[in-house]
């Protein structure tokens, strides 16, 4: 049994992780950050939550066009496999991502 109090959470690095839980090979983990992460395709779904702050998701739709979404607290963003994407946080973010375990 844990309580996570995601608010509170902060981490030395951008996009520094607190592992909370691998169920069936799937990974939930807590992030901090206030810095782009990198263009990437993760090697399955992806849910990826915000808890705290504000992110602009970046991702390429199936003509590769870029796209942008304005993603706040309470929003969830799903990438389907393959779906190429980055984040961009506004400031501190706190997010919740649940993807395959070892993935990037």
């Amino acid at each position: 049994m844990q309580l996570i109090r995601a608010r509170d959470f902060t981490a030395s690095r951008a996009w520094g992780a607190r592992d909370i839980a691998n169920i069936d090979g799937t990974s939930a983990r807590l992030h901090w950050t206030d810095q782009p992460y990198h263009w990437h395709v993760n090697d399955g779904e992806e849910l990826f939550v915000v808890l705290d702050g504000r992110v602009r998701m970046h991702y390429l739709d199936a003509e590769r066009r870029e796209q942008v979404l304005q993603l706040q607290a309470g929003d969830i963003f799903h990438a389907a496999a393959g779906c190429e994407h980055v984040a961009h946080p506004q400031g501190e973010a706190r997010i919740l991502v649940i993807e395959r375990a070892g993935s990037e």
